[in-house]
């Protein structure tokens, strides 16, 4: 494949897929728009490098959640990411899209979401955005993360349990969640 079909291919991919990257990307940060788009930035990066291989794999889009998730596993094990947030700052209103203005439930909703979140550590929130958001099965999931299913299960599990408790039984479902599909 010459250069100027990959490049304009991965553009392509590029153009399809980055922002539902950045979606995922900001839910395992918790809401930090920076990180996400920097995760994300790394993730394109390699994807880029190695274009010729994730073609071959045949899924792209899997080939660039995995990478996704294995970037921010990463950046979380890196001492500089362990520092403190001003709670209500900036970073608040930059997510939301609100200013000054009055809020609505809605984006309390989406705050109260995002800061239960930050309180799970990397690998539950991996797994709650992979079966929850991306509607993942457990099987891929595990194999996303390199895991186990029974680890993926368990994770969860423990991950839902903490949401409940930090959201109220009115966010979540109030029955809990069958086994067959944790």
């Amino acid at each position: 494949m010459r250069r100027a079909e990959r490049d304009e291919e991965f553009a392509d991919f590029v153009g399809a897929h980055r922002s539902t990257l950045v979606s995922m990307g900001r839910l395992l940060t918790a809401g930090d728009q920076a990180w996400a788009e920097d995760l994300v930035q790394t993730t394109l990066t390699k994807l880029y490098v190695s274009w010729p291989r994730v073609r071959r794999a045949g899924n792209q889009l899997g080939y660039a959640r995995t990478s996704l998730t294995h970037a921010f596993f990463d950046e979380t094990r890196r001492a500089h990411r362990r520092r403190e947030i001003a709670a209500g700052g900036a970073g608040d209103d930059a997510f939301t899209g609100e200013g000054d203005s009055e809020r609505t439930p809605d984006v309390d909703l989406r705050r109260d979401v995002l800061t239960a979140l930050a309180g799970l550590a990397p690998r539950q929130r991996a797994v709650v955005v992979m079966r929850h958001w991306l509607d993942l099965d457990v099987a891929e999931t595990a194999r996303l993360l390199d895991c186990s299913e029974g680890t993926v299960k368990s994770q969860n599990a423990k991950a839902l349990a903490h949401l409940r408790a930090a959201l109220g039984e009115h966010v979540l479902p109030a029955h809990p969640v069958p086994e067959e599909i944790r």
